[in-house]
């Protein structure tokens, strides 16, 4: 890998099933940035979109652009996502407002978990990311 291909994306390696808005498999050099888990809350700590999933999946993601931004990183950089949903209802939602922010060429390693709650009752997400600068 040079510094040319510090992120290598396998979505599809032979062999492994058809994926959905991720890679099967990232590989990657350089410095790691680790953002906490991000909630659906404002800069002013509300919550942003109560009771609506799309609403509160997009404050997520800005809240990881913001965050990732800070470290010098943007969601071209993330290398791999989790994903907590407390309804998995919510998953084509979250699919669709997560194909608007990242990049087609360049998707992450995910994971997706069904939680019984988070920490605040009215959270219906929340989302970490490692990034590689």
């Amino acid at each position: 890998m040079t510094d040319e291909t510090r992120i290598r994306h396998y979505t599809r390696p032979d062999g492994l099933p058809p994926v959905n808005g991720y890679s099967h498999a990232v590989a990657f050099s350089g410095r790691m940035v680790a953002v906490s888990g991000q909630v659906p809350v404002d800069a002013e700590g509300r919550l942003v979109g109560e009771g609506d999933a799309r609403a509160q999946i997009r404050q997520v993601f800005e809240n990881l652009t913001g965050a990732l931004a800070a470290a010098g990183a943007t969601l071209a950089d993330v290398v791999k996502l989790t994903v907590f949903l407390t309804d998995l209802a919510d998953l084509d939602a979250f699919r669709q407002v997560r194909d608007g922010y990242l990049p087609k060429e360049a998707l992450p390693a995910c994971s997706l978990v069904q939680v019984g709650g988070l920490v605040n009752p009215a959270f219906r997400v929340e989302i970490d990311a490692l990034a590689a600068l």
